[in-house]
């Protein structure tokens, strides 16, 4: 059965392409909505008339297209609340700059001017709980006694001075904390706060930082505790 093609470029709308004219354009890189209904106009016109398109298959394509072009305009959306949700992050982090930050880290930064505080985790409880200050090459700076049982998160801070009274050089130290538990020592958590210096604005693939003294960037979402300028 031939087919009167001038019918059928008749259906089109002055200065329209066809679908095919429209996929080789390099323009356009894909197809939309538009070019779906003028593909399925196409389909209709050629269908041969004793054995035309069967209902079911008609609404099968229209109903994967619809599907399709919604999943489409919900991605748009969440990309575009995605981009408001940073943002606001970067917002956030900003007001943390010159702030102490509990950190899920037992390493602090000595400055040689404000205290190193920290946090000892003796969850159900401990005693004896005794704190250690230790440099980098594992040396024992100073020791710092809890007096009585302790239980929770507990607060300490260390003044910066070794056992000898002398103020420690400036850097990182570890803190290791221990305590008895039914009578015998064990190791506990310790976790130390740090000065935030700046702010390193994230995007879509790489989260917001906040860059701490002497120890460098750590993500937002890290962050345990915000002490304001001193901390507990």
């Amino acid at each position: 059965m031939q087919v009167n093609q001038d019918y059928l470029n008749g259906l089109k709308w002055p200065g329209e392409q066809s679908p095919a004219e429209k996929a080789q354009d390099p323009s356009r890189a894909q197809l939309g909505q538009e070019d779906f209904f003028a593909l399925m106009t196409q389909q209709l016109a050629y269908q041969d008339p004793f054995k035309p398109a069967d209902n079911s298959q008609m609404i099968a394509q229209m109903t994967s297209f619809t599907t399709a072009d919604g999943i489409n305009q919900m991605s748009e959306k969440l990309s575009s609340l995605s981009d408001v949700m940073t943002s606001s992050q970067a917002l956030q982090a900003s007001s943390l700059v010159g702030q102490k930050v509990l950190l899920p880290s037992d390493l602090a930064y000595w400055d040689q001017s404000e205290p190193v505080d920290g946090v000892a985790v003796t969850g159900e409880g401990a005693d004896n709980v005794l704190i250690r200050i230790e440099n980098e090459k594992g040396e024992l700076i100073r020791s710092i006694p809890l007096d009585g049982p302790q239980k929770g998160n507990v607060p300490f801070s260390w003044d910066g001075l070794n056992d000898k009274g002398e103020p420690a050089p400036e850097g990182r130290y570890k803190i290791k904390v221990s305590g008895l538990i039914d009578n015998q020592r064990e190791d506990l958590n310790a976790l130390a706060f740090g000065r935030v210096d700046s702010v390193t604005l994230g995007s879509a693939n790489s989260p917001t930082l906040v860059n701490l003294a002497g120890l460098g960037g750590i993500p937002l979402n890290q962050v345990l505790e915000i002490a304001g300028r001193k901390a507990a």
